[in-house]
């Protein structure tokens, strides 16, 4: 089943260089450092980086529930755009998530696009492995954190409070 409308989004300007900040959200490892759910990412079938066709296994946790999903990188437009769909292990389609980097005055706008591809079949289980019953919100929630720790980490300068 694929749905249209995205579940989740949410954006925030960054002062710093685009490509710099494509950088860090083309990058699944360095994006677990600022993920609320997202714990641990590493590459799988001998891919070492991003790049399309390229796969990932993320490690998830919210409290005491874990789970495990596979990503494969659909989208790859250096400086401007990175995608991927997620999957659960045993091939259960569950999502797509979107990056997309513009240049904005000295900096540049950074946002985030998530959809659900879960079938409805598989909705309470989703909810059971996870313990989110309100995927929207708490994608909607999540994502404002990401991108609220990854403005205050592009933007650390040393020396600074």
């Amino acid at each position: 089943m694929t749905w249209t409308e995205p579940l989740a989004t949410g954006a925030v300007s960054v002062d710093a260089a685009p490509e710099v900040v494509f950088d860090v959200v083309s990058d699944p490892v360095a994006m677990v450092a600022f993920a609320e759910e997202l714990r641990r990412v590493r590459w799988l079938r001998g891919a070492t980086g991003p790049a399309v066709g390229a796969w990932f296994a993320g490690s998830n946790r919210n409290g005491w529930r874990r789970w495990v999903t596979h990503a494969q990188v659909t989208d790859l437009e250096p400086g401007r755009r990175f995608a991927y769909r997620v999957r659960t292990p045993f091939l259960v389609p569950i999502s797509r998530w979107e990056y997309e980097v513009t240049p904005e005055g000295s900096g540049c706008r950074v946002s985030v696009r998530n959809w659900l591809r879960v079938p409805r079949w598989f909705v309470p289980m989703a909810i059971a492995i996870t313990g989110e019953p309100d995927r929207a919100g708490t994608n909607a929630a999540n994502i404002a954190t990401t991108l609220r720790r990854l403005k205050a980490h592009l933007e650390h300068r040393p020396g600074s409070a």
